[in-house]
């Protein structure tokens, strides 16, 4: 595992951090978490999505010939990671997602008809291939029944991210062919219209979650992914992988803002004549939070280093998720504190990483539920 950053990766980090300064304010985070927080509420990060586009970022680990940069998930990683100092709205990291996953899952003809649009930033797009609960659960919760010309799927999605800003949404479900039982498919799915029900489910960050429901949905064979052969489960559980440590950097980016903040903070504010910072029981507090942050950002970059290779790395993942759900929530309650033991104001900026800290800890899983993923890869439990 390469530890040092290469000149181009680095140079990457710094017009990354750049932009995100100038595009994404804390007025804008501000913003999306309110719509997120209304059932009616939409808004989209359009100076953003433009900014990412220009720069490539939504074909960053997609091959040339598809339109991407050529990169690989380690280059996409900083991306993760610089996002995640800047709060990004998600309907970015649900886009990403889609693109990872239709290049692995999906055949060439369609990689080649989607893919394009995705790195030119022409497609707003999301996921829901696992238990919002547990990435680790990978079996579909739809049913698909044989239609003239397509499929007509049913069922429950309880969490889908963003699934009334996505144009198209990638969901698998278990095929009801008498001659093909258990056979899982891949759909594209167009969100709206007969047989798509969605309700807004609240969140303490605001994110755009929302629960939907299926009823008889057609879906033309045109959307149907590697024709007759569908993707396997330990495709799926690859993109859930590489999604889920993409999400732990992440939340290491999103640590290491908070502690940013509060190291500001603790070297200007005075008591007693002198900043805070000099006081011994706060300077532990901010070194415990530092080396926390640290095991966590090297858990999460050796799990997608890993995948970037192509390997299946699902002990370096749940590691990795263990360290990042503890330490980013760990790190905004003790910043907290630091800020004169405020509690949850309003006031500063802060609550916001606290509240994204919070979604993203149990977002695909908690540390427990990762703990239970890392029993099951050194075969512990069965």
């Amino acid at each position: 595992m390469r530890l040092v950053p290469t000149e181009e990766q680095s140079e990457l980090r710094a017009v990354l951090r750049s932009l995100f300064v100038k595009e994404c304010t804390p007025d804008l985070v501000r913003k999306w978490k309110a719509a997120g927080s209304e059932s009616s509420g939409t808004v989209f990060p359009d100076s953003l999505w433009r900014a990412l586009t220009e720069m490539g970022v939504f074909g960053l680990a997609l091959e040339e010939e598809l339109g991407g940069a050529g990169a690989t998930l380690n280059e996409l990683g900083i991306f993760y990671s610089e996002a995640g100092r800047a709060l990004c709205p998600s309907i970015i990291y649900s886009t990403l997602a889609f693109g990872i996953a239709l290049d692995r899952l999906a055949g060439q003809e369609m990689r080649e008809q989607y893919l394009p649009r995705v790195a030119a930033g022409e497609l707003r797009a999301g996921v829901a291939l696992w238990d919002a609960a547990d990435a680790h659960n990978v079996k579909p919760t739809l049913t698909a029944t044989r239609a003239d010309g397509g499929w007509s799927l049913s069922g429950l999605l309880p969490f889908v991210e963003n699934a009334e800003l996505a144009e198209l949404l990638l969901v698998t479900a278990t095929s009801t062919v008498f001659a093909e039982p258990n056979r899982m498919l891949g759909l594209l799915v167009e969100p709206g219209g007969q047989g798509w029900t969605s309700t807004w489910q609240p969140t303490i960050a605001g994110e755009h979650q929302y629960r939907v429901e299926l009823d008889e949905l057609f879906v033309p064979d045109e959307r149907v992914l590697a024709g007759n052969a569908g993707p396997a489960l330990v495709d799926v559980r690859w993109v859930a992988d590489v999604v889920t440590a993409l999400q732990c950097v992440e939340m290491s980016g999103g640590g290491a803002a908070v502690l940013e903040r509060t190291v500001d903070y603790v070297r200007t504010r005075e008591q007693f004549g002198r900043p805070i910072g000099i006081f011994q029981a706060v300077q532990h507090i901010v070194a415990d939070i530092h080396i926390a942050l640290e095991a966590s950002r090297l858990s999460a970059d050796s799990a997608v280093w890993w995948l970037a290779r192509g390997e299946q790395a699902g002990r370096n993942v749940a590691i990795a998720k263990m360290h990042a759900s503890e330490a980013y929530k760990w790190a905004t309650l003790n910043a907290h504190q630091v800020h004169g033991g405020m509690g949850y104001v309003r006031e500063t900026d802060l609550h916001l990483w606290s509240e994204r800290a919070k979604v993203s800890e149990i977002r695909g899983g908690t540390a427990d539920v990762a703990a239970r993923w890392l029993e099951e890869e050194i075969g512990l439990v069965h």
